[in-house]
């Protein structure tokens, strides 16, 4: 793509962006400062819509962006503006708490509060939790409740699926050797017992164990994230009028685990994330944009925060906000 190409594809995103509705050409003409014919816009955005970058929605002589104009965009085209010293104060006085919990909920608030859309923070998980109890309940022939109670009082309810229906003495079996033997045990060394233990144990009860200790090492994967703001996604005119997109995205805020899912993946990742649309590989996403970023305690990744809004959001305002979030969350963490 050509450099003209570029201001005019720049010019676009950031009005439709702005006003939300389709761009014409007379309207680049006007803001793009190229020195150039009508006739030619005409063709530059013509070539735009044959590579993709843009679309023509319904018989409208205007253009809209397309997911992968949005990406271009992003990648490539987007000038990121500073915060103001205002809005870095406000995040400052609100992430101050000596409770770690408070401080991530806040980091909710305050995304959602300073973008007027959902603010998702993931909690850090604890790997060096011990166990204290375990119980298995039979739901159905197959469907087990395995509760777990673990050394600082956390109570965790876990439905696993098994190949063969246990009996009840079985299952009352199982909790007690489970007790008997990991009692007292962090997560890790549950697990390297487990494994030296394996060739001695009957294969039924295996199989029970590990698919407890499974479900048990997921800790958090439907209460570790604390949302904030979602319902002011029911104010965006691009999501508000299609009321099964936001039906979709609503499921995915009470399942949490593809969200979950999702920001896990982004915590593996350096610095700044961006989902446009279906880039994150979640339907209910489709017409979002997730921004994430790591957060750390003490030097170490922890967790990852975000914000989820429309694909039509101000990345160069959102971007920066979601960034100091996770830099002053971060410190904030490690000083505690």
């Amino acid at each position: 793509m050509d450099k003209r190409a570029q201001i005019l594809l720049k010019t676009l995103v950031e009005h439709y962006i702005s006003d939300g509705q389709p761009i014409g050409s007379r309207t680049l003409l006007q803001h793009s400062g190229l020195d150039v014919s009508p006739a030619t816009i005409r063709n530059v955005m013509s070539d735009l819509e044959q590579l993709g970058f843009i679309a023509s929605p319904h018989t409208s002589a205007g253009r809209i962006p397309t997911q992968k104009g949005y990406r271009l965009f992003v990648d490539s085209l987007l000038t990121v503006k500073p915060l103001d010293s205002q809005i870095v104060h406000q995040l400052k006085s609100g992430l101050t708490s000596p409770n770690p919990s408070e401080l991530i909920t806040n980091a909710a608030d305050m995304l959602s509060q300073l973008t007027q859309f959902a603010g998702v923070v993931m909690t850090p998980k604890h790997k060096r939790i011990a166990f204290k109890h375990l119980e298995f309940l039979t739901l159905s022939d197959k469907r087990i409740l395995v509760i777990i109670v673990t050394s600082d009082g956390n109570v965790q309810n876990r439905i696993i699926l098994t190949e063969k229906a246990f009996s009840t003495s079985e299952l009352t079996q199982a909790g007690n050797y489970f007790n008997a033997h990991f009692s007292g045990h962090t997560f890790e060394e549950v697990k390297q017992k487990l494994h030296a233990e394996l060739q001695q144990m009957q294969n039924d009860m295996n199989q029970l164990m590990s698919a407890a200790l499974e479900a048990s090492s997921k800790k958090g994967d439907e209460d570790g994230v604390v949302i904030a703001g979602e319902r002011n996604l029911l104010q965006v005119d691009d999501l508000s009028t299609n009321v099964a997109s936001l039906r979709k995205l609503f499921e995915i805020f009470e399942r949490r685990t593809s969200l979950m899912q999702l920001l896990d993946n982004s915590q593996r990742a350096d610095g700044i994330q961006i989902f446009i649309g279906g880039e994150s590989g979640y339907l209910p996403l489709d017409e979002c944009s997730m921004i994430t970023a790591p957060y750390e305690a003490d030097g170490q990744v922890v967790g990852t925060l975000g914000v989820i809004g429309p694909t039509r959001m101000a990345y160069e305002r959102v971007i920066p906000i979601v960034d100091i979030t996770a830099k002053l969350l971060s410190n904030a963490l490690s000083s505690n």
